[in-house]
């Protein structure tokens, strides 16, 4: 098995990931509340990435510094201990360019083959990590849906997405 997942066919950037790094993302969410609250946390996204980009003008303008209030981590140490996390896979998708002809996103699994239309694959959630450790047996990846109707059966032990 192995941890990095290859993004190819129709984009203009192949992209390569290593879920086992995405711990230490911001844009991460509590599964295990995810699916209870999902407008919640995309507001908190939306105004993580308006801080971002503010500081980042700043930086541009005015040259480097400290920002004039630190960066708040929303998470604990224990809750990163114990927690289990997933990501949105649209920023992925995003940053593949996916050419304008893609129509679909195969998703090549250790046992299965799915096929969603591309509207649905951005709206995908990637977990990582379950209970405080990566997913070792049936991963390094596993795909809900964004509404979460397959919240009891992801899509487990994710090996290729290739757009289509």
């Amino acid at each position: 098995m192995t941890d990095i997942i290859q993004i190819s066919g129709k984009v203009k950037f192949p992209i390569t990931i290593d879920p086992s790094v995405w711990i230490f993302d911001d844009r991460k969410a509590d599964l295990t509340s995810f699916f209870l609250k999902t407008g919640e946390t995309q507001n908190e996204q939306d105004e993580y990435t308006k801080q971002i980009s503010k500081h980042w003008d700043r930086e541009i303008k005015e040259g480097n510094e400290a920002p004039a209030e630190p960066l708040k981590n929303i998470f604990k140490k224990q809750e990163l201990v114990n927690g289990t996390f997933g990501i949105r896979f649209a920023p992925f998708l995003s940053n593949a360019e996916l050419d304008e002809t893609a129509s679909a996103v195969q998703i090549i699994a250790e046992e299965d083959i799915v096929v969603l239309p591309l509207e649905k694959a951005r709206e995908l959630i990637a977990a990582f990590s379950e209970d405080g450790k990566p997913l070792k047996k049936d991963g390094p990846m596993h795909l809900y849906y964004g509404d979460g109707s397959n919240r009891d059966r992801p899509i487990k032990a994710v090996r290729e997405i290739i757009i289509l």
